[in-house]
């Protein structure tokens, strides 16, 4: 077994006995909230949200990104959870505006196994041939963190299985100060008919 592995198990032992009422606890969000953010290691949603477990949903994606399948979860959390706000939550230097769609398509072109960051950009340490598929994919990178927010308020408040009057709040967390700075241009088109 991984050392990685036996340390989850562990871990999950320690919890699991601690449990307590945990397992009582309703299917719907306590809060009625959702949080879409980065899958970033760096952000922890239930402490910058002040959230316990049960008290909302939480969509995390590859910058935080409104993609199709993040906004299927928004939906389901409203449709059959019943949650009756949102929050889309971006951050500083997050990794997506390290790269765009050219350069992740060729590395994977080039190898699957883990690229590098050089001062010179991402390269691949061993060139095996990988495959041409991630030009197929929009990998949603972006150069500024306001403006991808913005954008993904505008996406999802316009997405036709998206009530109107639920709203949606932009912000961008700091990773070096644990502050939330709401973009308010992205609050607006956020804000409910």
């Amino acid at each position: 077994m991984s050392k990685i592995k036996t340390e989850i198990l562990q871990a999950n032992q320690r919890y699991a006995a601690e449990f307590g009422d945990k397992g009582s606890l309703a299917l719907p969000p306590a809060r009625r909230f959702a949080v879409l953010t980065c899958m970033d290691a760096r952000l922890d949603p239930a402490k910058y949200a002040g959230l316990a477990e049960g008290d909302a949903h939480v969509i995390r994606n590859a910058g935080g990104r409104a993609s199709d399948d993040a906004i299927r979860s928004l939906v389901i959390s409203h449709k059959l959870l019943g949650t009756v706000e949102w929050f889309v939550v971006h951050h500083t230097d997050c990794g997506m505006a390290l790269f765009d769609q050219e350069t992740m398509a060729s590395l994977l072109e080039g190898s699957l196994h883990t690229a590098e960051l050089t001062s010179e950009g991402w390269r691949n340490p061993v060139q095996d041939g990988g495959s041409p598929e991630g030009r197929f994919v929009n990998w949603l990178t972006f150069r500024d963190e306001a403006s991808s927010v913005v954008d993904d308020v505008r996406r999802i408040r316009s997405h036709p299985l998206v009530p109107k009057d639920i709203p949606i709040h932009g912000f961008v967390y700091d990773v070096r100060t644990g502050r939330l700075i709401e973009v308010p241009e992205a609050t607006e088109a956020g804000r409910p008919a």
